[in-house]
Order: structure tokens, then sequence, then C-alpha cells
């Protein structure tokens, strides 16, 4: 029993688990930010095409 404490607490304790969940923490960031981007982006291009369109159909 004591060998399996031990060796939980040095799973613990090593250094390469938090990198990745940080990695992973930042990326999910990331993802975030471009969608968020992107659907603002696209909704100000199809507000710009629907006001053009109807400058065109209104000539």
């Amino acid at each position: 029993m004591k060998n399996f404490i031990g060796g939980v607490v040095n799973f613990l304790k090593e250094e390469d688990g938090p990198t990745a969940v940080e990695y992973a923490v930042m990326l999910a960031l990331i993802v975030v930010v471009c969608l968020t981007a992107i659907t603002a982006l696209g909704t100000n291009t199809n507000a710009k095409f629907e006001e053009v369109g109807a400058a065109l159909t209104s000539n």
C-alpha cells in the first residue's frame, strides 16, 4: 500500500503533467478567441453584403 501511495505522490509531483495541462488550456483559449473573431468578422461581412444588396435592388 505504501508503494501505491508513494507512486501517486510522485506522479503528482512530476513537472510534465502540469505543463501538458497548461498547454491544453492555452490552446483552448486560443481556439475560443479565433472562433469569436471569425464569428464577428462573418457577422460584419454579412451585414455589409446585405447593405450592398439592398442598395443595388433599390436603384
